[in-house]
């Protein structure tokens, strides 16, 4: 081999030897026997270099991957014999190869596995058990190998074509009749033996088996002998997590209805006897997020059979699965409401499920209202912002629990189909002893209560937002709440999520003004200190003038009076902070436009009042005019002319054509020479 070209494999080496190494490598897969040197050189562990090695064996994948149809049978016996050199050579190995190379020998026997298994090497499992036995290097490359299979052969969300499938089938259809029950009672050995000495190697064959159990004989793993032995490892540290993930697969494999229910039922007998339920004693989150995860596979597993078996009809059986299922409550709700969120989010599926099956049955009784209940004060709870929370530099962790939320909202939205009445009761409830002490109560508390008033807004839907109308009961409890949150004084807390959830709700009620406009003015769009909350507060008020202009003749004057200092254009160069930006000061535009054109003043009036809107903006129009052929700095001129630009747009969008007054439509407006019109 060229050992120059070599030098260039190494991470640190100058260009010119990468450069080389790379056209060697080039060169090597496009040889007709190239691959040939680097096999012998493998099988006789010429390299140690482990750059060197990795190369070798990629130049190997390549020829199997690409070329192995028009390899002639010696060489095909070449690459077995290789690889099963390799392999032997490991067993005696003081210190195993790095994980990237193991990684890539399991990538090329899984290559050779596929291209061979049907037709050349039947015994591929057979006599890579037979060489390795239980030593600890070899049984690394055979799990890492069974892995690399399943990636190959198995994981859906790979792509194949319509031959691959087919072949695919027929090596599944081929494993199962000739060595499945080898493979797993190896699985079992490698299991019973390190246990207790390596963890490393007992985690990687527990994922062996989650991986395989989906398309094998599920008796060959739910048997007293192998779920035991699981069970065991649930009380091991370094084990449980992973053995939690296997029998998540266990639970997750498709079978007859009553037949799961009795697996998942006996698994769930075996766990709570050895103390797996008592939740509030566990320390460890990583453990109880998996443990939530099997939990919410258990769950949804019984709501799957007893929907398949209340289709069925079979009375008995269904209801004795419900009764299971409604078993599993106590635990899921211990779950949902722990204080860790991924620990919570794992067992919402099953919880979802649940309410849903709520929802199929002609009536609840009242340890069913009890369970609703207790799922709804749950979320309510889990709907809070904790104390860490950034609200001014949002990141991963926040990113993180915004999706939570939406995951919680959807469970809101469940409990409203399964008892509106029981959810309009509880919001009302937590609302207005929230309310009433608002000064008193943390902001978190304060932020969820006028949440769940807003929630409610998707939760119980009404046709084109009209909530005040219709059902008595629905429509005076919303109304109720609505008319104390305007009137406690709640708008005032100092706190960014606070304001921005109130005027948020206040907008998606904006129709309950029309039934009570007495309380319009107690209304403050107030002026933020957070740029974040100024921006959506900007939008959020050009939509409630829009619903409510017709209501908004008495405070017009007020109204624009404070927002003017927001309509003016702020030069760029004034130094000075904006207070919205050119966007936001759009949407301000476009409400004072509704405000004036839409107003019940007369037509003199409306023209003074659009004036002194105007004034202001043509002067600083102006100015930058006049600057802008002075600049010589072509970035500045950029600056200058985009706020000119926005100048105009802001006129424009603020006073809709067909709405003005016939006399408004010619407000002159001297722009440097030009006589413009608005």
């Amino acid at each position: 081999m060229d050992e120059q070209a070599l030098m260039g494999l190494n991470p640190n080496a100058d260009a010119c030897y990468r450069q080389r190494a790379l056209a060697y490598f080039e060169q090597l897969k496009e040889s007709l026997d190239g691959w040939e040197v680097c096999a012998q050189a493998l099988a006789k562990g010429v390299y140690s270099d482990d750059h060197v090695k990795f190369f070798c064996f990629q130049v190997l994948e390549h020829q199997i991957k690409f070329r192995h149809g028009s390899l002639t049978a010696a060489q095909q016996q070449l690459i077995r014999e290789t690889l099963m050199k390799w392999l032997q050579a490991q067993l005696m190995n003081v210190h195993p190869e790095k994980p990237f190379i193991r990684n890539k020998v399991a990538q090329v026997l899984a290559l050779t596995f596929v291209m061979e298994y049907l037709t050349l090497w039947p015994k591929f499992f057979f006599d890579i058990l037979s060489l390795v036995g239980l030593n600890p290097n070899g049984v690394d490359i055979y799990l890492r190998t069974l892995m690399a299979i399943d990636a190959e052969v198995v994981d859906r969300d790979i792509l194949h074509s319509p031959e691959e499938t087919r072949r695919n089938t027929l090596i599944k259809d081929s494993m199962r009749e000739r060595c499945i029950p080898a493979l797993v009672e190896s699985w079992f050995q490698i299991l019973q033996t390190y246990q207790h000495t390596h963890s490393e190697l007992t985690c990687q064959c527990l994922e062996v088996v989650g991986a395989y159990v989906s398309w094998i004989d599920l008796n060959l793993i739910a048997n007293d002998r192998f779920v035991n032995l699981l069970l065991s490892h649930m009380s091991m540290e370094e084990l449980r997590e992973e053995a939690c993930d296997c029998l998540f697969e266990i639970v997750n494999k498709g079978m007859d209805p009553v037949d799961k229910t009795k697996l998942v039922e006996s698994l769930c007998q075996v766990l709570q006897s050895a103390g797996f339920f008592s939740i509030e004693q566990e320390e460890d989150v990583d453990f109880l997020a998996k443990f939530s995860r099997l939990v919410n596979g258990m769950g949804q597993s019984l709501v799957l059979s007893w929907t398949k078996l209340s289709k069925m009809g079979d009375v008995k059986v269904s209801a004795e699965t419900l009764r299971a299922v409604e078993g599993k409550v106590p635990l899921m709700l211990q779950l949902l409401i722990h204080e860790d969120d991924d620990i919570s989010a794992n067992i919402v599926g099953f919880c979802y499920d649940y309410l849903h099956v709520l929802k199929q049955l002609p009536a609840l009784n009242e340890q069913q209202k009890t369970n609703v209940e207790a799922i709804m004060l749950a979320v309510m709870n889990k709907l809070k912002y904790d104390d860490e929370y950034n609200f001014e530099n949002e990141g991963e962790d926040e990113a993180m629990f915004v999706e939570y939320r939406k995951q919680l909202k959807m469970l809101l939205d469940r409990l409203a189909q399964v008892s509106p009445e029981l959810l309009l009761e509880a919001v009302h409830r937590v609302f207005n002893a929230t309310m009433q002490n608002w000064q008193t109560v943390q902001f978190m508390e304060v932020e969820m209560a006028i949440r769940l008033l807003y929630m409610l807004g998707e939760a119980l839907p009404a046709s084109h937002g009209a909530h005040f109308s219709g059902d008595t009961t629905k429509t005076s409890t919303l109304q109720s709440m609505m008319r104390t949150l305007i009137i406690c004084g709640v708008s005032e807390y100092q706190h960014s999520s606070v304001t921005l959830e109130f005027f948020e709700t206040v907008v998606r009620y904006d129709k309950f003004f029309l039934v009570e406009p007495q309380h319009i003015p107690s209304l403050c769009f107030c002026l933020h200190s957070s740029p974040k909350v100024r921006s959506r507060v900007a939008y959020l008020f050009s939509r409630f003038i829009k619903t409510l202009y017709k209501h908004m003749n008495a405070f017009i004057e007020d109204i624009l009076s404070r927002i003017q200092d927001l309509l003016e254009l702020a030069p760029p160069e004034n130094g000075f902070p904006v207070l919205l930006s050119s966007d936001d000061q759009l949407f301000m535009f476009e409400t004072a436009g509704v405000l004036i054109v839409n107003g019940e003043s007369p037509a003199e009036r409306k023209q003074a009042l659009m004036r002194s809107l105007l004034t202001p903006l043509m002067e600083a129009f102006r100015m930058l005019l006049a600057k802008l052929p002075q600049e010589a700095n072509e970035e500045r001129q950029a600056v200058l002319a985009d706020c000119l630009n926005h100048a105009v747009g802001f006129a424009s969008c603020g006073f809709p054509r067909p709405r003005r007054p016939e006399n408004l439509l010619h407000y002159p407006v001297q722009t440097g020479g030009t006589l413009g019109y608005f």
